[in-house]
């Protein structure tokens, strides 16, 4: 020994100090990087606030987690200048989470990776039993089947359900066009089944329409959006959500946004909620199919609103039946515009057919019977994914990996 201290290894010193200082960047990096706003190491910077070592640093250990891919040697863009940053993207071999969806007319299983890309499907079936246990643990099957054909790593599971989803105890409150019980507990079932499948991670449960709009605003026509409202109709029924600064409004208990039973037409037809002439018997598949004097054919409802509209549209019962949901629609829109001031509104399932098929009718009864719509508009588009319901399942799996990768991974 001669008193001197070992050389100290300043350049893994450094490393580690930026590393611990830039460990708490981590979640917002991976959700910037997942939502697509940091393609490059240069925006992530600039998006966290932190030095260039830093982030550069928090990039690396979301790669070692496996989570992104770094691109070290980019092309810089024709007529750029300086030294062109490094790219980031998503890592096609990733981990993914197990999204499922229930509705009337079947179930659909998926395997979901980061930035809201499906990985594989199963085929999903066409009847739904009244047993909830029964049914979710068909979806569990089907998506286990999937994990052990790709052989990806599961780091969760999230579930979609046409019901508003009580919390904090995951019941689906009014699971009407599935036959299941009211107040079926939805959520500790289906964990339960992913637990007895042998799959990895959490578990969550949640209503359609809500995570349409998690999906749409995190990755399609939501993106940007910060008071996001999004009204869609899938299979049977109209449901509503509201995502306020990037997080979902759920309300005090997970039920807000019920629009289904607003009501649009006092003189019409009863629905089950009691009352008369809501959205949601006025502007479904079915509203649409009896309006145009159609009865309901063996395949799904949506599928032979959508097909009806498209092929038949010019047909006066059809034209007539169109403009008669369209205007119902745009009288609900118009009342949630007055409430809600939202800075966009994205519409889904047969309520996106009918936007496409007149959206000037639309756009204009939403802005003569809504205050805010007089005075300048709102957008209204379509919703953009496919399977954004699935999708925003998955985004709710994918929750406590963004809030924390190393924990969720480490």
């Amino acid at each position: 020994m001669n008193g001197k201290a070992a050389p100290r290894a300043d350049g893994d010193l450094s490393t580690r100090t930026r590393l611990e200082r830039g460990r708490g960047a981590l979640g917002p990096a991976l959700e910037l990087i997942h939502t697509g706003r940091a393609p490059t190491r240069a925006v992530l910077t600039a998006e966290l606030g932190v030095t260039r070592a830093t982030a550069g640093a928090v990039a690396a250990e979301l790669e070692a987690l496996g989570l992104i891919r770094i691109d070290a040697r980019p092309s810089a863009p024709a007529g750029s200048q300086g030294r062109p940053s490094h790219g980031l993207s998503l890592a096609d071999d990733g981990p993914v989470t197990l999204a499922a969806q229930v509705h009337s007319d079947g179930f659909r299983a998926a395997l979901v990776g980061l930035g809201g890309r499906i990985v594989a499907t199963a085929p999903g079936c066409e009847t739904i039993d009244a047993d909830p246990a029964q049914v979710l643990g068909s979806v569990i099957e089907a998506g286990a089947q999937l994990l052990r054909e790709t052989g990806r790593r599961c780091v969760g599971a999230g579930l979609a359900v046409p019901s508003a989803v009580a919390e904090p105890e995951g019941t689906a409150l009014n699971p009407l066009h599935l036959a299941w019980p009211a107040g079926s507990q939805v959520r500790q079932i289906f964990a339960d089944c992913v637990r007895d499948a042998g799959i990895a991670g959490p578990a969550f449960a949640a209503n359609d329409v809500n995570l349409a709009a998690l999906a749409e605003h995190r990755h399609g026509a939501g993106r940007g959006a910060r008071d996001l409202l999004c009204v869609a109709t899938g299979h049977r029924g109209v449901g509503g959500a509201l995502v306020l600064d990037g997080r979902l409004h759920t309300g005090s208990s997970g039920l807000a946004l019920e629009v289904g039973h607003l009501t649009v037409n006092p003189e019409g037809r009863p629905c089950h909620c009691g009352s008369r002439g809501c959205l949601d018997v006025e502007t479904d598949p079915l509203a649409f199919l009896t309006a145009a004097g159609r009865e309901p054919g063996p395949e799904g409802l949506l599928q032979q609103a959508r097909e009806l509209l498209r092929d038949e549209g010019g047909d006066p019962a059809v034209r007539s039946a169109t403009e008669e949901l369209i205007d119902r629609l745009g009288l609900g829109l118009a009342g949630l515009v007055n409430i809600l001031n939202p800075d966009r509104i994205i519409l889904g399932g047969l309520h996106r057919a009918l936007l496409e098929a007149d959206p000037e009718r639309l756009r204009a009864v939403v802005a003569d019977r809504s205050l805010w719509g007089r005075s300048g508009g709102v957008p209204i588009l379509a919703c953009t994914l496919d399977h954004n319901s699935l999708v925003g399942a998955a985004e709710l799996a994918w929750q406590p990996v963004l809030d924390d990768p190393l924990g969720a991974l480490g």
